[in-house]
């Protein structure tokens, strides 16, 4: 089962991560105890040699080939090995986890698209759900052997209620060298299709949105499939192993404490190598969280729970497109029908966050600072109108139609049969302004004649 410890680290406090450290379902004390024991063993066995079974020249001997070891065993890059390979296994792992089919985007589209609420519009939904699920149980019964074990054989399912006698009839009689979890998939295409016949799925749009749901959950199942096939390549598994092995191989012997090389020297001696067994519980944890997420499928404590998902899946798959299809509650006036929002003690109601800068004080010598007067010669090229050129254009265009409405009334009173169509000179002249201002605007002289 997954080890949860969310509730542990909810808040940040001081000490709040070493709850953790004493837990022993999905630790790392759990996953190391016996590499650990061995190591401490040879370590001790090896000590135990050198002080009371070798005589002084066999010592002296081994004393040189300590140095020799512990000289040459740093050469070994463990922190690179090993920090890489970590990281690609994690990407892996979380790639495989969000790979893993739920149905739950799928249901909803077959429930608010395939209509009927008789016992044929029943059948359908479920029928379409249980042929998803299906899917998903076959390919997981090929790549975990939780749900291997579950279900050793395609009989266990159909007992289960994931598949009929004639279905597996069907799926038998299809032969294929390779794994068949597509074969639901494409039943559920060929139903679906049937369903936009009969007129439960009303339009074209409707059963293109359950085929595009139904593809996304094939290439889940596909890609899990995949996951289990190609692997991190074994050489690189093969290169970090044998680094770490090699290198407390050499441990072993290298960090065993021997007389000083020069005469006089004080050496502390250590009995118990702390820092060498640090060293062993760091790197070589390291490799065993690698060989822990590289397969999740496994059952080890932190391994994905898919036999719970089986069983979640088709139980709320079930429910969304059979007792929730069409049972809605009664509409009623929410809380905040008049209210526009919650409302709370203005005493322990909070600011409302509304941007960093939302609160920030500009002064005009702020304004001055932040333009600089530019020391090279900018280029003549406006995207935008500058404002003294929007405002130039705008009083010219209120002068044209001030004009336009001038002319426009003179000439109405010209074309009246009367006396006063006589214009006195002040009136003709501004006649021949307006004409004037007309034939030099926009419209007649073309864009040649535009203000730059």
């Amino acid at each position: 089962m997954t080890v949860s410890y969310t509730l542990k680290v909810a808040n940040a406090k001081f000490g709040g991560f070493s709850k953790l450290l004493f837990r022993w379902k999905g630790s790392i004390y759990k996953l190391l105890y016996r590499e650990f024991m061995v190591f401490c063993l040879l370590y001790s066995f090896i000590s135990v040699i050198y002080r009371c079974v070798l005589n002084n020249e066999q010592q002296e001997m081994f004393e040189r080939l300590a140095r020799h070891c512990n000289k040459f065993a740093k050469l070994i890059p463990m922190s690179f090995v090993l920090g890489f390979y970590v990281t690609q296994a994690f990407q892996r792992w979380w790639g495989q986890y969000t790979s893993f089919p739920l149905p739950d985007n799928l249901m909803m589209v077959v429930s608010g698209n395939v209509h009927g609420t008789d016992e044929r519009g029943r059948l359908l939904r479920r029928t379409l759900m249980r042929y998803a699920n299906l899917s998903s149980v076959l390919i997981l019964r090929s790549i975990s052997t939780r749900v291997r074990k579950r279900f050793p054989t395609l009989e266990d399912i159909v007992e289960a209620g994931f598949m009929t006698a004639e279905e597996l009839k069907k799926l038998n009689h299809l032969y294929s060298d390779f794994n068949k979890y597509w074969m639901p998939l494409a039943w559920f295409a060929n139903l679906a299709s049937h369903a936009r016949k009969e007129g439960r799925v009303k339009d074209d749009i409707a059963l293109r949105l359950l085929m595009d749901e139904l593809n996304n959950y094939r290439s889940k199942c596909s890609m899990l499939f995949h996951y289990d096939w190609i692997s991190i390549p074994l050489v690189y598994t093969q290169v970090v192993t044998v680094a770490v092995y090699s290198f407390f191989t050499f441990c072993l012997i290298g960090r065993q404490f021997v007389k000083p090389e020069k005469d006089g020297e004080k050496v502390l001696d250590l009995y118990v190598p702390i820092f060498t067994l640090l060293e062993f519980f760091f790197y070589a944890g390291w490799l065993k969280v690698g060989e822990l997420i590289i397969n999740p499928f496994g059952e080890d404590d932190d391994d994905f729970e898919t036999n719970q998902l089986i069983d979640r899946n088709i139980q709320v798959s079930m429910l969304a497109v059979d007792d929730m299809h069409q049972n809605l509650p009664p509409l009623e006036k929410d809380k905040y029908w008049v209210d526009k929002g919650p409302s709370y003690p203005s005493a322990t109601m909070k600011p409302v966050f509304m941007g960093s800068t939302h609160d920030m004080r500009i002064l005009e010598d702020d304004i001055e600072e932040s333009v600089p007067t530019p020391k090279t010669q900018m280029l003549a090229i406006n995207v935008w109108p500058t404002t003294h050129r929007v405002k130039k254009q705008k009083s010219k265009n209120l002068q044209q139609l001030c004009c336009r409405a001038k002319c426009k009334n003179e000439r109405s009173r010209l074309e009246q049969p009367s006396k006063s169509n006589i214009l006195s000179p002040p009136q003709q002249q501004n006649m021949t302004i307006c004409q004037e201002k007309l034939l030099g605007s926009p419209e007649t002289t073309g864009p040649a004649n535009q203000d730059p």
